[in-house]
């Protein structure tokens, strides 16, 4: 069927949600409109599916959820009755529609008779993977768009490790999803039937007192806290979304007593009236705790995103507030965990942290210093959680970190995914620590910088909106793969290591085969160390390019970085 077929047929359905109903028609004379959400079916990406509210096969609705949780119901229905019966931990954050969309994912599982632990409020994305574990549920459901701006939501699918759901079985659960073809003869049960029938359990305090108790053990030096940390003025914001009350409570339970939240901010608003972007990685989010933090004289300013898995921060420095960057946040915290672990004599020998391929490789040399393995995996934190996995089951390395660039990091693998709220009360410690030899973060990380070298990263994320948006993504991963040039700003590729056909080749003629996944990246190794990386965002319609790079000084590396970058772009926009 055409586009415009399907969206007769939804005009025609008789069921039809009377919200969505107004949106087919605001888009009756809008074709564009119309064929971007009708044309192709919402897939699953990096992060499970996410897109924008409204009425379509490709938007994010009722129909849409329904359909995605009918793909793991069937794929659940394929599993003993053992495994069944453990049945699925539900969260949500702060958006439009995300309880409802909770509910109806509930409703849809407790058609085929799976039973749904459904938390009583919103709740970050980390407890969800923590509520999995703890729940011994089989599966979990987040409903949250992360970052994205408010015209968007989205599901993430958790495996039994309380990671995100593995590529082998999340393209199962999309097989079903497809196979149920007809949106509107899904089943879904309502509440009071789940209810009835015992297929819906709250759960809120009980998992929270749980997951607190884990984050507990996440501070490191507590007469540090005590005697540094406690009095130690610190702003935070949860950008109006989930991360309010975790985020007090573990700062609280860990003996800082001196912060303060950013009033606006603290509202759980799914406009997100005060910053439209929601996103820790840009400066203007920070535009309200720099205010406060100026009025109250704060240390440390920290900010995490809707879902509480990604965090940023700014720290004092002299009359202004200095903004770090993820990776490096990322860098003092590594160097933090393994110095305090080397201190106390408790640095194992088969220690190993865990990156992005397009994270910094600070955190390589930091490790290396401490005879400490590092594992690069590829985007997408379900692939640091594989590892944790791996680790356990076979022994073979002690997990120590996790992060990428992205503002995301794990400290302790109670949680399979990025976590902000563990995040939080390591960050304040480490910037107490600093405080005890009176420096801030940012005097960490030029610390690091001198030690290590100066590393310089950027990533630049360039937007393919509309229906077409796909096909000119597809069209310029295909001419970087074969039109690519010898160099970039004047320096030598030494190697390409191309992540859809597993290879890497050499500039001698020497291939040799990649053991990651196949994913649709590129990486190209340039001859003073330089990397370079595109890839497609797995939840935007936007190609990601990066750049890594590293000097002798702070404003060599940013004047190679410049170059690289304008060197990137000027290919890019070859005709």
């Amino acid at each position: 069927m055409s586009y415009r077929d399907t969206y007769q047929q939804w005009v025609d359905e008789p069921t039809l949600d009377p919200e969505l109903k107004t949106d087919l028609k605001k888009m009756a004379d809008d074709e564009t409109t119309k064929e971007e959400a009708f044309a192709e079916p919402m897939a699953f990406g990096t992060a499970g599916m996410r897109g924008v509210l409204g009425a379509g096969i490709g938007r994010m609705n009722i129909y849409t959820v329904r359909q995605a949780t009918e793909g793991l119901a069937r794929f659940m229905d394929t599993l003993t009755d053992e495994t069944k019966a453990r049945g699925v931990a539900i969260s949500y954050d702060s958006r439009y529609m995300s309880q409802e969309f909770a509910y109806q994912s509930a409703g849809v599982l407790g058609a085929h008779g799976i039973k749904s632990y459904v938390f009583d409020q919103l709740r970050p994305t980390p407890e969800l993977s923590f509520a999995v574990r703890h729940l011994k549920t089989y599966a979990g459901i987040m409903i949250t768009a992360s970052h994205n701006p408010k015209q968007y939501n989205g599901y993430k699918i958790y495996g039994p490790d309380g990671g995100q759901m593995p590529p082998e079985e999340s393209d199962k659960i999309t097989k079903y999803a497809r196979s149920a073809d007809d949106l509107f003869a899904i089943k879904a049960l309502n509440v009071h039937e789940l209810r009835a029938k015992d297929l819906m359990q709250p759960i809120g305090e009980d998992v929270d007192e749980a997951y607190y108790a884990e984050v507990a053990t996440v501070t490191i030096n507590h007469d540090l806290i005590k005697t540094v940390g406690k009095n130690m003025s610190l702003v935070y914001s949860p950008l109006h979304g989930t991360g309010r009350i975790p985020a007090q409570m573990v700062l609280r339970n860990a003996g800082f007593e001196n912060f303060r939240l950013v009033a606006k901010q603290s509202v759980a608003d799914p406009e997100f009236a005060t910053t439209p972007f929601p996103n820790p990685e840009f400066a203007q989010v920070f535009d309200l705790p720099i205010e406060l933090g100026k009025k109250i004289g704060a240390d440390v300013l920290i900010a995490t995103d809707p879902d509480a898995d990604r965090l940023g921060t700014a720290v004092k420095v002299g009359d202004h507030y200095q903004l770090l960057t993820g990776n490096q946040i990322a860098s003092v915290l590594l160097h933090y965990i393994l110095e305090a672990r080397k201190q106390a004599g408790t640095l194992p020998k088969n220690g190993a942290v865990v990156k992005s391929i397009v994270s910094t490789e600070l955190a390589t040399a930091i490790a290396k210093d401490y005879g400490v393995d590092m594992i690069n995996v590829l985007t997408g934190f379900k692939f640091i959680g594989d590892q944790i996995k791996h680790f356990q089951a076979t022994g073979e390395h002690e997990f120590l970190f996790g992060f990428e660039e992205s503002y995301g990091y794990l400290i302790k693998p109670f949680v399979r995914d990025k976590d902000a709220i563990q995040s939080t009360v390591l960050l304040a410690e480490v910037a107490a620590y600093y405080q005890s030899q009176g420096k801030t973060l940012w005097d960490g990380v030029q610390e690091l910088y001198k030690k290590y070298g100066y590393y310089a990263e950027k990533t630049v994320g360039v937007d393919f909106e509309g229906v077409d948006g796909p096909k000119q993504m597809a069209n310029l991963m295909t001419k970087f793969r074969e039109e690519q040039p010898d160099d970039f700003a004047g320096v030598k590729i030494a190697k390409v290591e191309d992540f859809l056909s597993q290879e890497a080749k050499s500039a001698d003629g020497t291939v040799e085969k990649l053991t990651m996944p196949s994913s649709n990246v590129l990486k190209y190794i340039l001859a003073d160390g330089t990397w370079i990386a595109i890839r497609p965002s797995g939840t935007e319609p936007k190609v990601k390019f990066y750049v890594g790079t590293k000097a002798d000084t702070d404003a060599k590396a940013q004047e190679k970085l410049d170059a690289f970058e304008k060197a990137l772009d000027a290919f890019r926009k070859e005709a």
